[in-house]
């Protein structure tokens, strides 16, 4: 990877984090947990829950199992581009943005044992979640339709 794209998507990364952490700020500051604000009535509320496990509050309180996670996928991420396994712009962009979500979610971790939650469609029974949620689970299914559907398996491009 050159160094302009790596620089662009360590920046992409950093904004994400930055935007993650402001939105869990202010709710943090401003709406007591438990609570709820109303945004778009029938649609979407800002409700502070704190999360002590992972997506739908599975494995509760295993905040150093997914610490020890991140560090996992950073390594391998690491790998794959060092072994230029993974190399092509939209996969790299992609675990950019499931990057940037993963270090928001654990520095909550990290510094307040729980991931901060907030958003509530209501619309849908679904769980509440975040702005990092956001970029792990749009990162995630772009890159699953992109190998999928685009990427096309053409395996002798990795290697270029």
């Amino acid at each position: 990877m050159n160094k302009k794209r790596a620089f662009a998507m360590g920046l992409f990364m950093a904004a994400a984090v930055a935007a993650d952490q402001l939105t869990k700020a202010i709710v943090r500051a401003e709406i007591p947990c438990g609570t709820a604000v109303p945004v778009l009535p029938g649609v979407v509320q800002l409700t502070h829950v704190e999360n002590v496990g992972a997506a739908f509050s599975m494995l509760g309180g295993a905040r150093w199992f997914f610490l020890a996670l991140v560090v996992v996928f950073f390594a391998g991420v690491a790998l794959l581009i060092q072994k230029r396994i993974v190399n092509k712009p939209a996969e790299l962009w992609a675990l950019a943005a499931i990057g940037g979500g993963a270090i928001g979610n654990a520095i909550d971790r990290a510094v307040f044992g729980a991931v901060t939650d907030m958003i509530e469609p209501l619309f849908v029974n679904f769980a509440v979640f975040n702005v990092a949620d956001c970029f792990i689970t749009c990162g995630a299914i772009f890159l699953v339709v992109y190998v999928l559907f685009f990427d096309g398996g053409k395996q002798n491009d990795r290697k270029k």
